[in-house]
């Protein structure tokens, strides 16, 4: 039978236990501290040094001098307090200090689908914003290939030294390759101090090329492409609407539109957009722009009636059927008599998941149906019926 005893630490060491391995060397340190009087009083009774190696069978083997052996057991007992305890064979390794702070970081989390669509896509509250000078998607980027009832073989506008000198033996058959990115470049302007909501300054850059890769007789060169840079200010204006919809934004934009060409083909605009967007839900947003377009001296402007065709305003609906598909529609007027503008219906299917997060792959199947005026800035002036089909990359 083993016999554990514990003496508590003297000094500043750390606490310690000896366990001998019999009763008899802890009966005789019990008897130490229940000695009488006279027996402290015996300062002559002195025991030799200890031997660190042997410790207390030592003083077991002073079988001759009961007063020494005595001694020499309380003088190992003392010594234990200054040893450092050793660990239990099965106890838990020692753990690294942990350092708990007493203020949470701001949530931040662009991508988190606990928020709606549209607190995502603009970062309207804290807990979606994702800072500034972040580099995200804007409109889609896409591959496709594109079919049109007809193509723009000799471009012109009513100002003079517009027009195409050549008629260029275009392909009705191309591919459309769209980029657009942006990036917050401030917050907080007007909302500075408000805990949850967000308003925010973007700097946003798209650009759309049309792509005659299907003319080899042509060197299949890029039929246009258009430049559009915008300065965009988005306010968190959150206000209940009936039948259960949101108003969750709006904003101001200016906005650069141009194709980069010479004369004869340059076309370009500068507009001043209102926007504001609403939804119901995670399935149903309404996003609306009215446009004044900044005006030029005739001399110098490249499309002097690109308002009254290609619109004022525009109105897009989407409806998020299910987790994975997407339907949309896209009006465009000139708010005029003469009702001219566009229309774009659009299905988009989503492609793959990222793993257990719970976030959507931003990869969509898309198929695309315009019929109007603004296709693009070369067909400002043009009424087309254009079919598009291919993949997106949305908000990636």
């Amino acid at each position: 039978m083993n016999n554990v005893i514990e003496r508590p630490s003297t000094g500043s060491g750390p606490a310690a236990a000896w366990q001998p391995r019999s009763a008899f060397p802890a009966l005789l340190v019990l008897a130490a501290c229940a000695a009488p009087p006279w027996a402290k009083a015996q300062n002559a009774i002195t025991a030799p040094p200890l031997d660190k190696a042997q410790g207390w069978q030592q003083c077991r083997d002073l079988n001759q001098d009961p007063a020494a052996r005595l001694a020499c057991f309380d003088q190992w007992a003392q010594r234990q307090g200054d040893l450092p305890r050793p660990a239990p064979a099965d106890a838990a390794p020692a753990l690294a200090p942990v350092v708990i702070t007493m203020t949470a970081p701001e949530a931040h989390d662009c991508k988190n689908p606990a928020f709606s669509e549209l607190s995502r896509f603009w970062e309207l509250e804290a807990g979606s914003d994702c800072g500034t000078f972040g580099i995200r998607g804007y409109k889609p980027l896409n591959l496709s290939w594109v079919g049109a009832n007809s193509v723009n073989k000799q471009p012109a506008s009513p100002t003079p030294d517009h027009t195409a000198a050549t008629v260029t033996n275009f392909s009705n058959t191309e591919m459309s390759i769209a980029l657009s990115v942006r990036t917050k470049i401030a917050k907080g302007l007007l909302t500075y101090g408000q805990p949850l909501s967000r308003d925010s300054l973007w700097f946003g850059y798209s650009q759309q090329s049309n792509w005659q890769i299907f003319s080899g007789d042509l060197s299949r060169p890029f039929r246009t492409t258009d430049h559009e840079p915008e300065l965009i200010y988005i306010l968190p204006t959150d206000a209940p609407l009936p039948w259960g919809w949101r108003l969750r934004y709006s904003g101001i934009s200016f906005n650069h539109q141009s194709n980069g060409q010479p004369l004869p083909l340059s076309r370009s605009w500068n507009r001043t957009i209102l926007m504001a967007g609403m939804e119901k839900g995670q399935q149903f947003n309404v996003l609306g722009k009215l446009w004044y377009r900044m005006p030029e001296e005739a001399s110098d402007d490249d499309n002097p009636d690109i308002s009254n065709l290609i619109g004022r305003a525009e109105v897009a609906g989407f409806w998020n059927i299910d987790p994975d598909n997407t339907v949309g529609l896209t009006l465009r007027h000139s708010l005029r008599a003469n009702s001219n503008g566009s229309y774009r219906l659009e299905w988009q299917r989503k492609l793959g998941e990222s793993g257990q997060t719970g976030y959507h792959s931003g990869l969509r199947f898309h198929t695309q149906l315009f019929s109007g005026y603004g296709h693009s800035l070369i067909d400002y002036n043009r009424r087309r019926t254009v079919l598009s089909v291919g993949l997106s990359l949305v908000d990636w």
